[in-house]
């Protein structure tokens, strides 16, 4: 559970960066990494008001669907392992992210604008 938690903080990240590169004025900028982990983590918050939903409708069935194993604080280690995954996400990637897109043709190329 943690891990795939670490994982929907770790991929998107490369996601969010992508796009925030390449459609706004962000790269380059010191605001592209916080912006990327926070976007995460609040993907990661509405998941978990998911699994809110999911258990205030199913009661509790939904104990056993949701594997919070009794943990009360299952969905602050959730979000908390999303931000880890998110966090490592932009500090290892995020160069070798920089100079990928620096590689691309000057048509697809992001602007510094």
């Amino acid at each position: 559970d943690r891990f795939g938690h670490l994982m929907q903080g770790f991929v998107p990240a490369v996601l969010v960066r992508e796009v925030l590169s390449r459609t706004s004025p962000l790269r380059g900028s010191r605001w592209l990494a916080p912006l990327t982990v926070c976007a995460c983590l609040a993907f990661s918050a509405l998941f978990e008001l998911f699994e809110w939903a999911a258990a205030v409708i199913g009661g509790h069935a939904a104990d056993d669907f949701l594997a919070t194993q009794g943990d009360v604080w299952d969905t602050q280690w959730d979000m908390f392992c999303a931000l880890i995954g998110a966090v490592v996400s932009v500090l290892v990637l995020g160069r070798l992210h920089d100079r990928q897109l620096g590689t691309l043709p000057a048509a697809e190329r992001p602007s510094r604008t």
